[in-house]
């Protein structure tokens, strides 16, 4: 099993779905993240289906962003934010409430902890 992909430990499409469902939905209930809330539009719909399409290649599942956006860049949607530490701790926060959420295995924690991290801490711009 060593051998399986975050996107395979989790469960797969329908996993990485409820992933990006509970990400965002931990970010509207989380007040520590209000400021990365208040980046967002009001309706996340459209994001939460830009996060999981990413998070299904970047998880090693199909690469859906790249197929369907032609492209992968994350500073780019970024760039009109001022994103700082804090920002990127939020976001960090937000997605270990959604990895609980769906009841991710301390396996997968583990593996993505440092990852998401540094997936983070990339789009940070200030």
């Amino acid at each position: 099993m060593s051998n399986s992909s975050p996107y395979e430990l989790l469960g797969g499409e329908e996993k990485i779905q409820a992933l990006a469902k509970a990400f965002y939905q931990a970010m509207d209930e989380t007040t520590e993240a209000v400021e990365i809330r208040q980046m967002h539009a009001r309706n996340l719909e459209e994001v939460e289906q830009r996060l999981f399409e990413y998070l299904s290649g970047w998880l090693g599942g199909p690469s859906l962003y790249l197929e369907k956006h032609g492209t992968v860049c994350l500073t780019s949607p970024h760039k009109p934010y001022t994103i700082t530490s804090d920002h990127r701790d939020q976001w960090l926060l937000c997605m270990d409430k959604a990895l609980e959420a769906i009841d991710a295995s301390e396996q997968v924690k583990s593996m993505l902890k440092e990852p998401m991290f540094r997936l983070a801490d990339f789009i940070k711009n200030a």
